[in-house]
């Protein structure tokens, strides 16, 4: 007999594995389960048996149940698959939803979060959200044509923030591919802006190179008298020569101090490959010290207003300043500069010793990247020596350059 509302209201699971069924009209039935009443309805297309999900009792109720089945009976003889169309009307919906660049690129940003760190997604929004969406945000995706991003970058452009409107084309670039992805749009228009765009000028952040200037640096470095964790950053820097934001964000479950490593993961790498940095007996020292002091959180230098965010990113530029290094002398990032300048130059270590060291891509003969434990003795060995030799230097006994 067909279903009635009344039985509906009353029915309850009574414990059969699969669920107890109770047939209607069409093909449909009940299914009730530990956790709810189902609307289901089996039938066969293509020589192969199949069900199909009609929603849950009671969000959909008994005659809206049996529209559904009627409509699937009706969609079968003409030899097409009910699944088939409801995955079509949920794939029109989704593409509906997400229709617009605005949509899009909020959809985008949510699935970023889990990777990058926190100031890199800030800065990813704020481009979206102030130089974007209010230019193309209620366009709809395949109305976007290469003029309509062009116009956006040029704004920024004419400001003359050149790295920021390259930066903001390729972001533009990755919410249309994500698209693309989601075959909600048929292309990545940016790729037809090569060229377009002035090109971003190439800036080298001031750097002390000489040694005599650099033992100076290391002895006020020496004696630097501020927070325990910015004397460690400010002591690392130089010695192990990462990027700043590499450094400022090292946590302590990456670092191996009984094995002498610092294992950055590839989602803070700038190549996007995990990176080793071997540790000197100095770097074991001072980290060390420093566990004591913050080894029960997260961050090997957590922030000074709260340890849940790693140290503020001016934290080493703002302690060379009070040390009397001016911006336009020195910077964090400088000391890959010094590193790079004096290894090879001063000390005559191997290159691509140095290049694999400062994380850059280096390639082997065979023309493939070497792996992140390329060459690892040779570069302790180097990384130990670079020590020493920052020591000598700060301590006035450094041999003269070969």
């Amino acid at each position: 007999m067909p279903l009635s509302d009344l039985f509906l209201r009353h029915a309850v699971y009574k414990g059969t594995p699969s669920g107890d069924k109770y047939p209607d009209l069409y093909g449909m039935y009940l299914l009730v389960t530990r956790t709810g009443k189902y609307w289901r309805m089996n039938y066969r297309h293509a020589g192969k048996q199949k069900t199909l999900a009609l929603g849950i009792y009671p969000h959909v109720s008994l005659a809206q149940a049996r529209r559904k089945a009627e409509d699937a009976r009706k969609a079968l003889a003409e030899g097409i698959d009910p699944n088939g169309v409801k995955r079509a009307q949920k794939a029109e919906q989704r593409s509906a939803a997400l229709n617009t660049f605005d949509k899009l690129a909020r959809q985008w940003l949510l699935t970023m979060q889990r990777n990058g760190s926190a100031s890199t997604q800030k800065k990813v929004r704020n481009w979206l959200e102030g130089d974007v969406i209010p230019y193309l945000g209620k366009m709809p995706l395949n109305t976007i044509r290469p003029r309509d991003v062009l116009r956006v970058v040029q704004r920024v452009e004419a400001r003359g923030a050149i790295d920021s409107a390259h930066r903001i084309k390729q972001l533009c670039g990755q919410v249309l591919r994500f698209g693309v992805a989601m075959d909600l749009v048929e292309r990545d228009v940016t790729a037809d802006l090569k060229g377009a765009l002035a090109p971003v000028p190439r800036t080298h952040y001031p750097a002390l190179t000489e040694p005599g200037d650099v033992a100076p640096l290391l002895r006020a470095i020496h004696g630097y008298h501020g927070h325990v964790t910015a004397v460690a950053a400010l002591k690392l820097a130089p010695m192990l020569f990462v990027r700043p934001g590499e450094l400022r964000a090292a946590e302590w479950s990456e670092i191996h101090l009984d094995a002498a490593e610092w294992r950055i993961p590839a989602k803070k790498m700038k190549m996007q490959l995990e990176h080793l940095v071997p540790l000197p007996t100095q770097a074991v020292a001072i980290l060390r010290a420093l566990q004591p002091v913050t080894g029960e959180g997260r961050y090997v230098f957590p922030c000074l207003r709260g340890g849940q965010r790693c140290m503020s990113e001016n934290t080493i530029n703002a302690a060379l300043r009070s040390l009397g290094y001016a911006k336009e002398v020195m910077t964090g990032h400088g000391f890959r500069a010094m590193a790079r300048t004096i290894l090879d130059e001063v000390l005559q270590e191997r290159v691509d010793l140095i290049e694999h060291q400062l994380a850059h891509s280096v390639i082997d003969p065979n023309g493939r990247a070497y792996n992140r434990t390329a060459h690892l003795p040779a570069r302790r060995a180097m990384m130990q020596r670079w020590a020493d030799y920052l020591d000598a230097l700060r301590d006035d006994v450094a041999p003269p350059p070969a």
